[in-house]
């Protein structure tokens, strides 16, 4: 089955009309039947949250990744374990850029439940946290605007390069470091320390197996 056939499936078992999804959803009846028709295959967050909700399913479920029913599908067997996006660059999934449509979602322990929605995935592309982090991993980050020096950050420069560094502060100074010694550390001083924003603490590592 489509995305939209789920949808579709899903609606019509719950008697739910196409402008009551609408409604429930905070989108026009057009839209949801592009939904159900398939013409839009990406659910944003903002959609796919709510979505569900309407439908009484799961992200799982309505993107595919469990081809079970809701009924059907076997519960994790953790408690505080919360799907959450993932993103294809750090820029989309901070919406940096205007893309904020996640690529998969994740089964993701959180410790505190209400916290849920400040933790991302996101695809690292690129070696230069290698070999800590390696091109194809996966990074988990919670939102926030600071971190302690030492610790890896999701960090935006000049509000539009996304990057992932280890960060130091100095007396007046952040530098921004590679784990990879092949690329030298940025260094920004003075004035030019605004130029940096904290997006996030990096949490956690996923490495695909060779």
């Amino acid at each position: 089955m489509t995305i939209g056939e789920r949808i579709k499936k899903l609606r019509e078992e719950k008697n739910i009309t196409v402008d009551k999804l609408a409604e429930l959803i905070g989108k026009n009846r057009a839209t949801i039947y592009r939904y159900e028709s398939s013409e839009i295959e990406k659910l944003p967050t903002s959609v796919l949250e709510p979505l569900c909700k309407a439908l009484g399913t799961t992200p799982a479920y309505i993107m595919g990744w469990d081809d079970k029913t809701p009924e059907q599908a076997t519960p994790l067997p953790q408690t505080n374990v919360f799907m959450r996006p993932v993103y294809d660059s750090i820029s989309a999934g901070f919406g940096v850029i205007a893309q904020d449509v996640p690529v998969d979602y994740m089964p993701t322990y959180i410790t505190c439940p209400s916290e849920q929605d400040k933790y991302i995935w996101i695809n690292v592309h690129g070696d230069s946290m290698s070999p800590l982090i390696d091109d194809g991993s996966k990074i988990l980050i919670k939102k926030q605007t600071s971190v302690d020096s030492g610790q890896i950050a999701a960090v935006l420069v000049d509000d539009e390069e996304a990057v992932v560094k280890k960060i130091l502060y100095n007396d007046n100074t952040v530098e921004l470091h590679s784990v990879n010694p092949y690329y030298p550390p940025r260094v920004f001083k003075n004035n030019d320390v605004t130029r940096v924003q904290i997006l996030g603490l990096v949490k956690e590592v996923s490495k695909a197996l060779q």
